[in-house]
């Protein structure tokens, strides 16, 4: 789970972006971090590039496929 000290640099939002899971290898819609869905697993990554590929961990059958969840967006125009 991704953690923070300063709570003062995050701003919660209700976009739909957030509910969205991506498939392994998806032009990343956002910067920011994303969190597997199955286990857990949280990476960075920047638009546009990909998602990390289905190697880039391995399930259990249990975990299902690896899909990416977006949970912290990196705003790179702060208003």
């Amino acid at each position: 789970m991704a953690v923070y000290k300063y709570a003062a640099f995050l701003k919660q939002n209700q976009d739909g972006s957030f509910d969205q899971l991506y498939s392994p290898g998806t032009q990343t819609p956002f910067a920011g971090i994303f969190r597997c869905n199955g286990c857990g697993r949280e990476v960075v990554s920047e638009h546009p590039k990909p998602l990390p590929p289905q190697n880039h961990h391995q399930h259990l059958p249990i975990q299902g496929p690896i899909l990416w969840r977006m949970v912290a967006w990196a705003n790179h125009n702060p208003s």
